[in-house]
């Protein structure tokens, strides 16, 4: 693959309406198939939702992550969905014994933080194992949307290591995908932002447990932790920055566009007047 083709890709993607990133996304794989693996892992899409019907429909959410060929494990029953083939299946990942309780508490942990933060949505978490017993890296993942085409996103890619004496690093990537449709049928008006906005954090914390259960809790507690105020602060900064700069743009051309109605108007009032004096 070549690196220039590579950058150019990204290049155009990041500079192509953020709204149809999905469709941009597989022409440019169309054109260059050769790209497909690398820009799948680096281009954030929204996330889809799925049901699982070995968990009473319970929604759980769809990405590369849990992704295996056209089916998606799912963090409720941990089953892929539409079932795999045997064959494909014993070769398809899943976490080890150990982490899958972890990826069970994290799941219920989680779905309580999107209850309180989102009051709505879907959240669902996806774990799998690194090289050293005591490492793993996951995915959290949360969608709001309502019955327009506005939406938001978030994904935050984990990845915990020892550090010895009880100390773990926590590394997470988060990519927040905002898209927002406000339309007014009636008077036939409408606006669309859309954007993604990506931060990554790393933190240390000691983990003084005695027990495999300890462990586990001190992890999510951790990761918890590390997440919330990640969230808290991307929010802000969408609020304080970007929704801020669109509002001065808006009001800077409203007022222009005023101040030339005024200065029309006043042109034709001279008019009149002269006209009037003929």
């Amino acid at each position: 693959m070549s690196d220039a083709k590579y950058d150019a890709a990204l290049d155009l993607l990041r500079r192509l309406d953020p709204s149809k990133t999905k469709a941009n996304l597989q022409n440019v794989i169309s054109l260059e198939p050769d790209l497909a693996e690398n820009l799948l892992s680096s281009i954030d899409l929204p996330l889809t939702v799925m049901a699982d019907p070995k968990a009473a429909n319970r929604e759980f959410l769809c990405c590369d992550y849990n992704r295996d060929m056209d089916s998606y494990r799912s963090p409720w029953s941990n089953d892929y969905f539409p079932q795999l083939p045997a064959a494909d299946l014993e070769e398809s990942p899943f976490p080890s014994a150990p982490l899958r309780e972890l990826e069970t508490l994290c799941n219920d942990s989680f779905d309580v933080y999107r209850d309180l933060y989102y009051e709505g949505g879907v959240s669902s978490v996806y774990l799998w194992d690194l090289d050293a017993d005591t490492d793993f890296a996951g995915v959290a993942l949360f969608k709001k949307s309502n019955v327009s085409s506005s939406s938001w996103d978030s994904i935050h890619v984990v990845e915990v290591t020892a550090q010895g004496n009880g100390d773990f690093n926590y590394k997470v990537t988060s990519t927040v995908i905002l898209q927002l449709d406000a339309a007014d049928a009636a008077a036939a008006a409408a606006m669309k932002l859309s954007g993604n906005l990506t931060r990554q954090t790393e933190r240390d914390f000691r983990v003084d447990a005695n027990s495999a259960e300890q462990t586990r809790i001190a992890h999510i507690t951790n990761l918890g932790t590390l997440i919330e105020d990640t969230e808290s602060q991307m929010r802000d900064m969408l609020e304080t920055v970007y929704f801020e700069k669109t509002r001065d743009i808006f009001h800077q051309t409203k007022n222009s566009l005023a101040a030339k109605n005024e200065s029309n108007k006043t042109a034709q009032e001279e008019v009149i007047k002269g006209l009037q004096n003929l």
